[in-house]
């Protein structure tokens, strides 16, 4: 098993012949979702999902299946009758994949703005992207790879490090990454580097690595 790292918070992941990818989203490369086979979305917003790309894959690939929250589907027009809802807690199969959905709203913006519902989602118990959250995988151990959120509305450095050293995963690659500048970039990937206390990463769109599982 692999993955590849796109924009922003869009990672796919090839095991065999099966392609998973999750949160294709506006910042992120159309490309990613070239034959795609399932479709995981943690939460509604415009960064993570792209009505619009997800429309010209499932055109091309009418097989593809979306696995996202019940309050998602609302926001999937057409694309509602291939997506099956998924609830914190719950175990699936997508793209021959094991998964598990973990946590349950998004990480606070402001008082003043309304949570919306987030998942993040543990592959093959090597792999765990947590959407916009720091919610934990439960208690699973022995995590190859955590995608960690580093920059955002709703976010501090201190909250990125404290999420990877309660996982301890082999390797911490950034998400969430498109609102930073070079020099933004500079601070938080030094930050990151000391204190995650494993080994850090961050990628350049398209770039991928390969993911060490239990099997």
């Amino acid at each position: 098993m692999r993955f590849v790292k796109y924009s922003h918070s869009c990672v796919r992941i090839e095991a065999g012949d099966a392609v998973l990818v999750i949160d294709p989203g506006a910042f992120s490369e159309a490309e990613s979702l070239d034959g795609v086979d399932a479709v995981l979305l943690t939460h509604e917003h415009f960064d993570h999902l792209d009505i619009n790309k997800l429309t010209d894959a499932l055109a091309r690939r009418p097989e593809v299946r979306i696995f996202t929250h019940a309050d998602v589907v609302g926001k999937l027009g057409d694309l509602a009758p291939v997506t099956t809802t998924v609830a914190p807690g719950e175990a699936f199969t997508a793209a021959g994949l094991p998964v598990r959905a973990f946590g349950g709203l998004h990480a606070e913006i402001h008082r003043d703005v309304p949570r919306v519902t987030n998942l993040g989602f543990l592959v093959a118990d090597a792999l765990y992207h947590p959407g916009d959250s720091f919610d934990l995988p439960g208690d699973v151990t022995g995590v190859d790879t955590v995608f960690v959120p580093v920059s955002g509305p709703w976010l501090k450095i201190s909250e990125s490090v404290d999420f990877v050293r309660a996982i301890r995963p082999r390797r911490a690659v950034a998400l969430h990454d498109c609102l930073l500048s070079d020099a933004g970039f500079l601070v938080t990937d030094g930050n990151m580097s000391k204190l995650s206390g494993c080994e850090y990463t961050r990628l350049a769109a398209g770039s991928g690595l390969p993911v060490s599982t239990m099997d």
